[in-house]
Parts: C-alpha cells; sequence; structure tokens
C-alpha cells in the first residue's frame, strides 16, 4: 500500500456477528500506523462497538501508563431508530468519509454483525473488503450453498450475493474493481476435517467468486487478552512495556504482517 491523495478505505465486512472483525480492524490500523501511513477508522458497529471499546482501552492503558502509542483518530456510529432520520444519517456518513478520505492516507471501517443501512453504506465505500471467516461450516455458507454429502457447490451464500450487488453497484460508478479477500479468523491450530473442508472449498470458488482467500489469524489467547488493555500484538516490543515476545506472540506479529501485505495484489 502506498501513500496517495485519496485514503485507502479498508471495510471488515461479514454478514456474521463473533468473526473478530474488530480485532482485524485494530491491528491493521496500528500496523498501517506503524508504517507511517495516516490512519482514521470508522466504526458502524457502534451498538455494540468493539472496536470503540478497543480504542478506549487503549487511550486509558496509554494514560495511566504515561505511554503515547500509536492510536487512530476514531469515529463511532450507531444506527438511527427513526426510519425518516435515515437518509440523513448515511449523507452525514458520507459527508464524513469524503472529507476522511482527503486527510488520510487509509480509512478502516468496521461493520455491524447483522445486515442493515449502516452494513450495507459500509460496503458501498470499500476499495478492499476484508471479510473474516471461521473454520465453521455456518460461516462458509454465507459465502457459498454447498451439498455436504457430496460437496458440489450449488449456489452463492446470502453474503456472496450481496458482494456482487455490491460490485455492480462500484462498478456503475466507475470505480476500480473491488479488492475483495476472505481471510480465515479464529482459527484452530489443530488440524480438523471441519476445517479442511471449508478452506478446500474457499480455495475452489475464490476464483468463481472473485475473491483471494487469505490464511489469516490463528485463533490465539493473546487477542483476547491485549483487547483489555487496549494493545496490539504490534506493541508488545515498546521498550516502555517491557513484555517478552514469546513464540505465539512473534507468530501472531507475523499473522498481521502477512494480512497487512495481502491487502495489495
Amino acid at each position: 500500500m502506498t501513500q496517495n491523495i485519496r485514503a485507502h478505505i479498508i471495510v471488515i465486512g461479514n454478514e456474521k456477528g463473533g468473526t473478530g472483525k474488530s480485532t482485524i480492524a485494530m491491528h491493521l490500523a496500528v500496523k498501517l500506523l506503524q508504517e507511517n501511513f495516516r490512519v482514521a477508522v470508522l466504526d458502524l458497529d457502534g451498538r455494540q462497538g468493539s472496536l470503540s471499546k478497543y480504542i478506549a482501552n487503549r487511550e486509558e492503558f496509554c494514560r495511566k501508563h504515561d505511554l503515547s502509542l500509536p492510536t487512530p483518530v476514531h469515529y463511532r456510529f450507531a444506527p438511527c431508530e427513526d426510519a425518516a432520520q435515515i437518509p440523513a444519517h448515511i449523507a452525514e456518513i458520507q459527508a464524513l468519509v469524503d472529507r476522511l478520505s482527503t486527510e488520510f492516507d487509509a480509512l478502516v471501517i468496521d461493520t455491524p454483525g447483522t445486515k442493515n443501512y449502516l452494513f450495507d453504506a459500509a460496503h458501498r465505500q470499500a476499495d478492499t473488503l476484508i471479510t473474516p471467516i471461521t473454520d465453521s461450516l455456518v460461516d462458509l455458507s454465507a459465502v457459498a450453498d454447498i451439498d455436504f454429502d457430496s460437496g458440489k457447490i450449488k449456489t452463492p451464500g446470502h453474503y456472496a450475493e450481496f458482494v456482487w450487488d455490491i460490485k455492480k453497484v462500484l462498478a456503475a460508478q466507475g470505480r476500480p474493481y473491488l479488492n475483495w479477500i476472505v481471510c480465515g479468523n479464529k482459527i484452530s491450530t489443530l488440524r480438523s476435517k471441519n476445517k479442511n473442508f471449508v478452506f478446500e472449498h474457499l480455495e475452489k470458488i475464490s476464483k468463481l467468486y472473485g475473491f483471494r482467500l487469505c490464511e489469516g489469524l490463528k485463533d490465539r489467547v493473546v487477542y483476547r487478552e491485549l483487547f483489555l488493555e487496549g494493545l496490539t500484538v504490534l506493541d508488545l516490543q515498546h521498550e516502555a512495556l517491557r513484555r517478552r515476545m514469546s513464540l505465539s506472540h512473534l507468530a501472531a506479529k507475523m499473522e498481521i504482517k502477512n494480512l497487512a501485505e495481502f491487502i495489495c495484489p
């Protein structure tokens, strides 16, 4: 990723909660900051607000320990309860995205775990779409409807259909082809028949449905533990923290590095 006039917009999206979108969003934002990019984040999952809590924990940790860690500029939106106000709310978010696109090199958008107008609006902004997926048949079904007895792919899943519609909208606007990445997340470190089935089929359908498959992040305790302090695995070697890096920490750091580099085709 290179610095340019308009921010590169990275949307973390999946029509399902619990796939680790906020963990990926935070780690990518910190990675880009460490590479001297100007980064803003937009939390459109404002009702749950996992990314916002992550950043609040980070700011509190820095205050408590008199530290200065790279922290992205942060905005949060919760869904509007009044349907009549939704068009104005979308316009407000669009105006913010337009402004941030001229002031930053990258904008990372975390989306709700359920489909609503904020979910839709976020995807319409994407230059890169990262879809975290676990080694679960439920997650796989969002991308493709598969006959599990024969292993044959029948039709695109509901989320793949949604992304296809977004691609058509972006193409009609003259936008570049959407860089869609399906990224393994919370993946067991153990070999299993279920995990092999999921990722073998994702590999098969990647070209058919127009995404690139990234190995992504393993299911590591360190990611969950660091959330409480607002830290990422990328912060642990900061001289003021004096944290010993275990093999798991180093492996997690490499996972984030690989994902960040995978964004550029």
